[in-house]
């Protein structure tokens, strides 16, 4: 059965760029690297860009992680967008990785170390990835929820989470994956994008 329910992101204080070093350290770190090896659309490799359209988009899913999360794991990491973020804003909460691009996944390292930050990188593909299963599954901009779904479930720990931040197919994505997984759904409204979401997704199971 799928359940549904929209909602509006509950939004966390703000928080000025000028100030808070460590995501300016990070925001600077993407900067430079993107002009090696494209972390990000390069249109996009300003501070304004990358503060606003990255992570303030990213930040969006702080509010909506449960209370006592202690682990999470970010599919297909890439520049780090939510899971580098997460690791900085709550230090509480350990953070997987996953970046089977072997020069992004270096750059993650890279980052973490300069910031002491309580996470892993793993350089490997998700499907062969080995971590111990987390109270908390998220993903940005990496592939089709029913793909997600499939990626996520291994590495979901019972009554755990998904947050999944989607665009303007996601209620395709959803219908689609409803033909194969059961799960209680949702929906926050973007603050940064008219056309996109975040997908809370809870009581995942496989149908029939």
């Amino acid at each position: 059965m799928l359940m549904e329910e929209d909602k509006k992101v509950r939004s966390g204080p703000f928080v000025s760029r000028e100030t808070n070093e460590p995501l300016r350290t990070y925001s600077a770190s993407i900067k430079k690297w993107t002009g090696k090896i494209n972390l990000i659309a390069r249109k996009d490799a300003t501070d304004e860009a990358i503060w606003e359209r990255h992570i303030l988009d990213s930040r969006q899913i702080l509010p909506l992680i449960p209370a006592g999360v202690t682990h999470a794991i970010d599919l297909g990491s890439g520049a780090g967008l939510p899971g580098m973020v997460v690791a900085i804003e709550r230090p509480d909460i350990h953070v997987t990785m996953i970046e089977a691009d072997r020069r992004k996944a270096a750059f993650l390292q890279t980052v973490v170390a300069a910031l002491g930050l309580s996470a892993t990188v793993l350089p490997e593909r998700i499907e062969a990835a080995v971590v111990a299963p987390a109270a908390l599954v998220m993903a940005r901009a990496l592939a089709p929820l029913p793909d997600l779904l499939t990626y996520a479930m291994p590495l979901l720990a019972p009554g755990g989470i998904c947050l999944f931040m989607k665009g303007r197919n996601a209620e395709a994505e959803i219908a689609a994956a409803a033909a194969d997984w059961r799960m209680a759904v949702e929906r926050f409204a973007s603050q940064t994008d008219p056309e996109a979401m975040i997908l809370r997704i809870s009581e995942v199971r496989r149908a029939g």
